[in-house]
């Protein structure tokens, strides 16, 4: 960065008084800093990289104490970012900020063949780490395997199930699909059945995969338990809220079977679940049913998760989640977004595909198009229902689709002292108040309103699933660190 940039980045810090996701601040007012391997590594491993900025003192109410010696401090850290595996080059800018020398390294991001940097004096295992919020954690055996799983094109779908055994498939739709395979491949109709099925990834060695298991055997959960889809109705906005019989969940369902049951199990737990409007023309006098959420889209985001999901032996006991809360549907996929696909890219880029023998497969049993229409298709559909964009997230250990319906969307009126205000003019007035970072607290006085709790549900949490509203520790949205700034 430039020197003015620096200075802009030293202002904005010490205004918002926080670090963030790519922002770590190191006083060395003294020295330099002994162990700064966890961060180097965590930046490393990141795709933005980041910033560590010496010179701040966050236990002072970050006071630009400046650091003892910008020459000394760039060798000594210098050194540090070569115990690194592979090598740091980080890239230092220094400035003046109100007469203290300010140094920042920037690291940056690697590329994913790279993945993961770490400490070599800790090892692979115990000295990678991961970026989560404003703190430096160590990486799950999990994330460290998916590099390893993407480097080596290693996919999960085409393992054995040692415990299955052919006799438990349904022989029929497994017949049938052989039988489609077969068609104007007059080559391939030649081979014998066993090689047959080993070419079209049913088996390795005569045993099964898990891709035919999850479509052709007649109970899949039998060998794999969790392996199926957990559908819940919430009471509220979160979990753990209740009805007024004290009742945790309103409906909740174990939905099992093939893919393509699991599917129709979850349409059917959708529909069953879902408010229904009733629409009459006013000119022709025929009705109109409308769904609270497109049901197209639910299709699509339950299919994306069935095909996409992890299905290592990490993510092996968890199950795909769907959770009905009051203003949101929420389908959480075991295993964050696969290879270099990132949430911007979701939808316009032509992904790796971390399981293509479950995704081939899946087309001829459940019509899945397999041609990375689901998101578009996902986000149309939400458009034309008048429903708000939905939000993709990819956290840690888990992919989630969020989908918003029209009680979180319309403006409605709420009291506020003598006045009556509707909740779009407050959200601008909001979203101008926080150009500057606020806690729930600040915002809370600033409306005028009594509890955070409501001030969290009804105006901050929909500005920030609608990205108009930004965490400063989005990993930790419960800190009480936690501030809240306008998207610029």
């Amino acid at each position: 960065m430039t020197k003015e940039e620096l200075l802009t980045l030293v202002e904005r810090i010490c205004s918002t008084k926080t670090e963030e996701q790519n922002i770590e601040l190191k006083a060395a007012e003294v020295g330099c800093p002994q162990r700064l391997y966890d961060t180097l590594s965590s930046f490393s491993n990141q795709d933005m990289g980041g910033t560590i900025l010496f010179g701040i003192n966050e236990d002072k109410d970050f006071f630009p104490c400046g650091v003892y010696n910008v020459q000394d401090l760039q060798k000594k850290v210098t050194e540090q970012c070569n115990q690194m595996m592979p090598p740091v080059r980080a890239v230092f800018t220094t400035a003046n900020y109100k007469g203290a020398p300010i140094c920042s390294a920037e690291i940056p991001g690697l590329d994913l063949a790279e993945l993961p940097c770490y400490y070599k004096g800790a090892g692979r295992l115990r000295g990678s780490y991961v970026r989560v919020g404003d703190a430096d954690f160590l990486m799950t055996d999990y994330e460290l395997y998916s590099f390893e799983a993407f480097r080596k094109h290693a996919h999960d779908d085409e393992r054995i199930i040692e415990r299955a055994s052919m006799e438990s498939f349904n022989r029929r739709a497994l017949n049938d699909y052989i039988n489609m395979q077969k068609q104007n491949k007059p080559s391939f109709a030649n081979l014998p059945r066993n090689i047959q099925e080993e070419m079209l990834n049913i088996t390795r060695d005569g045993k099964p995969t898990l891709a035919a298991l999850l479509n052709f055997c007649i109970y899949p959960q039998g060998y794999l338990p969790q392996m199926a889809i957990t559908a819940i109705r919430v009471p509220g906005y979160k979990i753990g809220d209740v009805s007024d019989e004290d009742a945790r969940f309103i409906d909740n369902k174990r939905i099992e079977g093939t893919l393509a049951e699991m599917l129709d199990g979850a349409l059917s737990f959708s529909m069953r679940n879902m408010k229904v409007a009733t629409i009459i023309d006013k000119n022709t006098g025929k009705r109109n049913d409308k769904t609270e959420y497109p049901i197209q889209a639910i299709r699509e985001a339950v299919l994306n998760a069935l095909i996409h999901r992890d299905y290592s032996h990490y993510t092996e006991g968890t199950p795909i989640q769907m959770i009905f809360y009051t203003d949101r549907l929420e389908i959480h996929s075991p295993g964050s977004l696969y290879g270099r696909m990132t949430i911007d890219q979701l939808g316009y880029s032509k992904p790796d595909l971390r399981n293509p023998a479950l995704a081939l497969i899946a087309e001829s049993q459940t019509e899945a198009e397999n041609r990375y229409s689901g998101i578009p298709t996902i986000r149309r559909a939400m458009k034309e229902h008048g429903l708000p964009e939905p939000i993709f997230q990819n956290r840690r250990n888990e992919f989630v689709v969020i989908l918003r319906n029209s009680s979180s969307a319309k403006s409605i009126e709420l009291e506020s002292g003598d006045m009556i205000v509707s909740r779009d003019g407050k959200q601008n007035a909001l979203l101008e108040f926080c150009r500057t970072p606020r806690t729930r607290q600040e915002i809370t006085a600033y409306l005028g309103l009594k509890t955070t709790y409501h001030v969290s549900k009804v105006y901050i949490d929909p500005l920030v699933e609608s990205n108009q509203l930004c965490m400063t520790i989005p990993e930790h949205p419960r800190s009480r660190n936690q501030r809240f700034y306008t998207r610029r």
